[in-house]
């Protein structure tokens, strides 16, 4: 069951200064040098738990860190401790190299709850670029952290942030040949994984609803494979609908109101859509071959999806308001999974190719493909908010056929960067979806 955060109540307050030379990190070259920044300790006002104000500032670092565009500077050079409301010494930051600068204070606000406030200097402008406070609940402070890395993010990249967000995958233990698979679903950065479903039942493919509020899932329960949906507030869930035969590889829509998925019936396997509201199946593909994995555009009007109809795997585009379809893919080997990013402009995928899995992205018409990572065997991308990076998983050849180990990983759009999501010992990660922005 999702816990009660997501339905919590965050105040956000926020004061923007307007830089007069912008400062912005070039995240286009995938060779770019990190941006040096350094984040003071946090000033505490009240009764703030010391612990708290630590650990927002190491969630902070490790968040920027983690995106391969900042160096974060070593707190032993630091030159000096600017107090809230104190202009920096900008010559003595410039000269450990530092170009942005973090002040942050943590305030005890009665009924339980914390104000944060912080600064962001650029150093070489000599000026402030960004001001923000920030309200939550005191259970809630490692959110508060996420959403200041975002703040910082967003304001010296002018893209979305992504680390106020959540991934849900299967977590799979035991033996190689016989696997216990169980959905769960962590921080971005790997904390707080809790399941969502028991070890009793095989469940794969999980992906959130646009709200946050639903996941859609592939289970076994009776060794029949249907598609059910999991409430995140109150844990309950419902089977999706009596299709009449094995249904799997579900997604929704960006509006939230449809479900496509792919149906298995008298042997071929074609990609419907349910309607949530009025709980009717409209059929989308038609023909003799095998289509599967269905994901939206992000304005809804049109489908990727793979097909053999062309002799082997490859990615299709449907037009969902013309019934029009047409291949994209073209290139060596075999082509599967494909997500549309959330600004539309990629297609990430992975691709099957003298034995190698690769994960790549391209534009939606099939041009400009670009190969991420590769290895033995990797699959399932999808993006996070603001179409920067991908999250995939990995499985390591087995040398002894017994210990297969699979991992969670991000890379972002230049193919650097890569970055493990570290999980608990003894489970290994796979079908991993990135959430939206948290409500």
């Amino acid at each position: 069951m999702m816990k009660k955060m997501l339905s919590f109540v965050f105040a956000v307050m926020c004061f923007v200064v307007t830089a007069h030379a912008e400062l912005k990190v070039d995240i286009i070259a995938g060779a770019a040098e990190p941006i040096p920044v350094a984040i003071q300790k946090l000033e505490t006002v009240g009764n703030v738990s010391s612990d708290d104000a630590k650990m927002i500032r190491e969630v902070v670092e490790n968040d920027l860190k983690s995106s391969g565009l900042f160096r974060i500077v070593s707190h032993d050079a630091f030159p000096e401790f600017v107090e809230m409301g104190e202009m920096p010494n900008f010559k003595l930051w410039s000269a450990i190299k530092t170009q942005v600068l973090v002040q942050a204070k943590l305030s005890a606000e009665s009924g339980g709850k914390y104000d944060l406030e912080f600064y962001v200097w650029d150093v070489n402008g000599k000026e402030q670029i960004e001001a923000q406070s920030l309200v939550s609940s005191k259970k809630s402070v490692r959110r508060l952290a996420h959403i200041m890395a975002d703040a910082i993010f967003e304001r010296l990249t002018g893209e979305t942030g992504y680390f106020d967000t959540q991934i849900v995958f299967i977590a799979e233990t035991g033996p190689v040949h016989n696997r216990n698979k169980r959905m769960a679903i962590m921080d971005q950065d790997g904390f707080g994984m809790r399941y969502l479903s028991d070890d009793k039942t095989f469940v794969m493919s999980p992906h959130f609803s646009p709200n946050m509020q639903t996941i859609v899932f592939l289970s076994f329960r009776n060794d029949d494979p249907m598609v059910w949906t999991l409430d995140l507030n109150t844990g309950e869930q419902r089977r999706l609908g009596q299709f009449g035969g094995m249904n799997f590889a579900p997604r929704f829509s960006p509006d939230g109101t449809k479900i496509a998925l792919s149906l298995v019936k008298n042997g071929i396997t074609h990609i419907y859509e349910y309607d949530i509201e009025s709980k009717t199946l409209k059929q989308l593909t038609f023909g003799r071959s095998l289509n599967t994995s269905p994901s939206y555009s992000p304005d809804g009007k049109k489908l990727a999806f793979n097909s053999d109809r062309s002799g082997n795997q490859q990615i299709h585009i449907l037009d969902l308001e013309t019934g029009k379809e047409k291949r994209i893919t073209y290139g060596a080997g075999r082509y599967a999974t494909p997500a549309w990013s959330p600004d539309g402009k990629f297609i990430a995928f992975t691709k099957m190719a003298d034995d190698t899995f690769y994960i790549g992205i391209m534009n939606p018409e099939g041009r400009n493909e670009k190969i991420l990572a590769g290895g033995w065997y990797m699959e399932a991308p999808s993006w996070a908010p603001g179409s920067r990076r991908v999250v995939y998983y990995e499985t390591e050849k087995a040398l002894d056929d017994i210990e297969r180990i699979s991992h969670i990983r991000t890379v972002d759009i230049t193919g650097q960067n890569v970055y493990d999501i570290e999980l608990p010992d003894g489970i290994n990660g796979v079908e991993p979806t990135w959430s939206p922005r948290l409500p």
